[in-house]
């Protein structure tokens, strides 16, 4: 059994954002995986679709056929690193202000690659 990875490094979101939908997904059939990602009114299912996109589209470059029915092994959401900024606060305070970033990776199994 092969698994065909994508990941979406430094992307530009919180992981708290995304992890939720990574949850959904997980298990389900690459089809129904982004039919349920179509219909969610939301950034992060945006981030997680590409590359769900990209892990189909890179096991179907592979050989992989009937790539509708490929399996999501994983779809992990890992925090990148910070953008770390100040903002000024009253009496000369700072306040750090933290611009996250995320690590979206994505699997499918491609039972028919050796």
């Amino acid at each position: 059994m092969a698994h065909v990875r994508a990941v979406h490094r430094h992307a530009r979101i919180s992981a708290t954002k995304v992890r939720q939908f990574a949850d959904l997904i997980r298990g389900e059939t690459a089809g129904e995986g982004l039919n349920r990602l179509k219909y969610v009114h939301n950034r992060g299912a945006r981030f997680l679709e590409k590359v769900l996109r990209s892990a189909v589209a890179n096991a179907e470059d592979r050989g992989a056929r009937n790539v509708e029915s490929l399996k999501i092994v994983e779809a992990r959401v890992d925090g990148g690193p910070m953008f770390k900024r100040l903002q000024p606060r009253a009496r000369g305070m700072a306040f750090m202000i933290k611009k996250r970033t995320a690590h979206i990776h994505v699997a499918v199994d491609a039972p028919e690659l050796s």
